[in-house]
């Protein structure tokens, strides 16, 4: 079994995942994995769209999982099988951003521990490193930023708010605590901590 990333967005493909992609007889993931990257799909391929994600389990060992994003960053990396990198929208939000990643701090809060999430937020702002937090359309962001602005950093924190890496609708929204940027789009992540905005689009 190859566990592939597909990116966070069209084109964010490495050169290996697109030959194994190319060279696949049996391919699974998510219809929006599926769709960005349909056209490397070899007609001779069976293409199943993942319904039910806690019956991983019964997928043929020869076949090919696909995972938006790259699979070790709240993706399918935790599957048995080869992981094949993908260009991740930490690396995109880092790079728009102009962040160094030895600076980051990831912190998980997609469908899961919203609560958990903010304070671990907090934690890792305290320590004064940037966070990342990859969140969902249900995370109440205006719960986190009543958290952030009571608990007297001793540092100024920016927030970017990344909406549609990788689409031609991406938007990186700025701001801080006094006047935080709240999403529009339910793909999204975020940014905290002390940064510079400079190399923002």
């Amino acid at each position: 079994m190859k566990i592939v990333g597909v990116g966070c967005g069209p084109g964010m493909l490495t050169e290996q995942a697109t030959q194994v992609i190319r060279s696949a007889r049996f391919i699974y993931g998510s219809s929006r994995a599926i769709d960005m990257v349909q056209k490397l799909i070899p007609k001779n391929c069976t293409v199943r769209s993942i319904i039910d994600y806690r019956n991983l389990s019964q997928i043929p060992e020869n076949a090919v999982i696909l995972s938006t994003g790259d699979p070790m960053l709240a993706g399918l990396g935790y599957l048995a099988g080869e992981v094949i990198p993908g260009i991740s929208s930490l690396q995109v939000a880092a790079a728009r951003l102009h962040i160094p990643l030895s600076r980051v701090a990831v912190i998980v809060a997609h469908g899961r521990g919203h609560d958990r999430a903010m304070e671990e937020t907090i934690e890792e702002l305290r320590r004064e490193k940037i966070v990342f937090l990859i969140s969902d359309p249900k995370f109440d962001v205006r719960e986190l930023y009543r958290r952030l602005g009571s608990m007297g950093l001793s540092i100024p924190v920016r927030i970017a708010v990344c909406e549609n890496l990788g689409y031609p609708d991406e938007q990186i929204l700025t701001g801080d605590i006094v006047s935080p940027p709240f999403p529009d789009a339910d793909l999204y992540s975020m940014v905290l901590g002390q940064f510079e905005v400079s190399g923002k689009r």
